[in-house]
Order: C-alpha cells, then sequence, then structure tokens
C-alpha cells in the first residue's frame, strides 16, 4: 500500500508553523531556556542549586530545563540569565521582505 506523502516548507519558527499566537516571542523564550540550560550545564548545578542562584523554586528551573517557558515571560527569563551573570545585549534589524530588496523611500 503506497501513501502520498506531502510536506511543507518551514516558515523557519516551529512555532509559527503549528499556529502559535505569539510565534516570535516564543522562539525568543526557547533561545532564552536553551541558554538557561547550557550554563546550568556548564556549570554542572544541580536544579536546586540553579533554583538559589535565580530566586525560583526547583520545579520552575525543571520546567526551563526542559523547555516548558509558557508561564515564563521574556523578561523573567532575561533575569534568570542576569543572576547567572550574564549580559544581555539586544539588536534591531529591518526584516527582509523576503524578495531580497531594499524598500524604497517615499
Amino acid at each position: 500500500m503506497s501513501e502520498d506523502i506531502t510536506s511543507v516548507k518551514s516558515s523557519g519558527n516551529v512555532f509559527a508553523d503549528l499556529g502559535f499566537d505569539n510565534p516570535e516571542e516564543e522562539i525568543l523564550k526557547a533561545k532564552l531556556a536553551r541558554e538557561i540550560r547550557a550554563i546550568i550545564k556548564r556549570r554542572r548545578l544541580t536544579q536546586a542549586k540553579a533554583g538559589e542562584l535565580l530566586g525560583l523554586p526547583q520545579p520552575d528551573v525543571s520546567s526551563i530545563v526542559t523547555g516548558r517557558t509558557g508561564k515564563f515571560s521574556i523578561g523573567r527569563l532575561l533575569r534568570c540569565l542576569d543572576r547567572l551573570d550574564y549580559r544581555i545585549d539586544i539588536s534591531v534589524r529591518h526584516k527582509s521582505r523576503g524578495n531580497g530588496r531594499t524598500p524604497m523611500a517615499a
């Protein structure tokens, strides 16, 4: 038995592809959580010790480490990085229109 398999090209943001309401926010939170998880792993911290440093209960650390960021704001995740002694730099760039052209001035 043969089934036709169709595929759809990704937008580059899995959260947009899955229909999340705020996909850009979700991808940013996932990236911040990944950084926090990497720092915890590099420092060989237990979740309990990480919780002490972050000012969070261990279950919240577990949520971050496993990528369940639904109850965390971007600000809260940024505060976690600050408490781990990391500086946060924000970069703002113009979105590309996808056609490689720069918008013309009016």
